[in-house]
């Protein structure tokens, strides 16, 4: 299975819909051979050169049809390429064919194993395409003219195969990076709303025992904050916040999040009312216990109002869910704020 892993496509949908395409691509010029040069090979040749473009488009139609993900998961896209290696080589030697038209084909399954799957498959790819080549070369060629040809055309592969590569991988960083940012709010590093919302939508539609809990908090006193000390350690309180609460969260059963200005909200999955207090309940305290030190030396005390809303079976309502724990949030505040309200079950 880990040999399987390595010679997996990066995007297996992308993979397959470019290997149909190249296969019927392929299919055509084959088709289009005889009528550019006189056929060489006799019968086999023949044979073998039909049959290839059935098999080769057979596995467009393949690739078309079939789950992207099986085929993945099967290793077909570098069994593929593998293939289109194999038929080229046999056409080569059946018609004795060493021309730079004939080696160009290699170029094909090459290519495309370093546009969409791993350094493993890439290597096995370009070595086995380099290898069928020799085969020809030197069975019809001088050793000399033979290892020339090959020497120039692997070079020719190998660094296209490699800058290929290379540019795929700094792609699918800066595709990273984007989602990082994309999910991530830029100021405390928290998930944003959207991403909270599809984790709590999530684990709404589950049937985890013990239901789900949601917990919005609210920064006490903080446009006075802002208006005693500045925006920037309004900033700095938010990020303190931030860092004081993610030591308290277990990332394994909750999701931590900035929802706007000075609203935090924790999802908690598989806890019952109770728990979802509790835990709400030592936030506020981790809260209380660690001030924000100020740039001048002094410490500013911190303090939250928290509103928990449960729901114990699955298919509830994500905006009820909202309401009933801003219901409670409202609740902790209109209370005197810096305590823990929960939504009446």
């Amino acid at each position: 299975m880990e040999i399987l892993g390595a010679l997996r496509a990066r995007d297996p949908r992308a993979a397959a819909r470019s290997a149909a395409l190249i296969l019927v691509v392929c299919a055509a010029v084959l088709v289009a051979l005889p009528l550019l040069q006189e056929s060489e090979g006799g019968t086999a040749a023949a044979v073998v050169h039909w049959s290839g473009i059935l098999a080769l488009l057979a596995a467009a139609a393949v690739c078309v049809r079939v789950d992207p993900r099986v085929l993945d998961r099967l290793g077909a896209c570098a069994a593929l390429a593998m293939g289109g290696i194999v038929l080229t080589a046999t056409l080569n030697l059946l018609t004795a064919d060493t021309s730079a038209a004939a080696q160009a084909f290699f170029a094909f399954p090459v290519l495309w194993v370093a546009s969409h799957l791993r350094w493993a498959a890439v290597t096995l790819v370009t070595g086995a395409a380099l290898a069928a080549d020799g085969l020809t070369l030197f069975r019809y060629l001088p050793a000399a003219a033979a290892l020339t040809d090959l020497l120039f055309f692997g070079a020719v592969l190998v660094v296209m195969a490699v800058m290929l590569v290379r540019a795929n991988r700094v792609q699918e960083q800066l595709v990273v990076a984007l989602q990082e940012q994309a999910s991530r709010d830029a100021l405390t590093g928290l998930v944003n709303r959207r991403v909270f919302d599809e984790a709590l939508a999530d684990t709404l539609g589950d049937r985890a025992a013990g239901g789900t809990a949601l917990v919005l908090i609210d920064v006490d006193a903080f446009k006075a904050i802002n208006d005693s000390h500045g925006h920037p350690v309004g900033d700095d309180v938010l990020v303190h916040l931030a860092g004081v609460l993610r030591d308290q969260i277990r990332a394994e059963d909750a999701v931590l999040s900035r929802l706007g200005g000075d609203e935090l909200a924790v999802l908690l999955r598989g806890c019952s009312t109770e728990v979802a207090a509790r835990r709400a309940a030592q936030l506020l305290d981790a809260v209380r216990a660690t001030p924000l030190p100020l740039a001048d030396g002094s410490l500013l005390a911190l303090s939250i109002s928290l509103g928990v809303a449960h729901q114990a079976h699955a298919g509830a309502s994500l905006r009820a869910l909202y309401s009933a724990a801003d219901a409670a949030l409202y609740e902790a505040k209109r209370a005197g704020r810096g305590r823990v309200a929960v939504a009446a079950a």
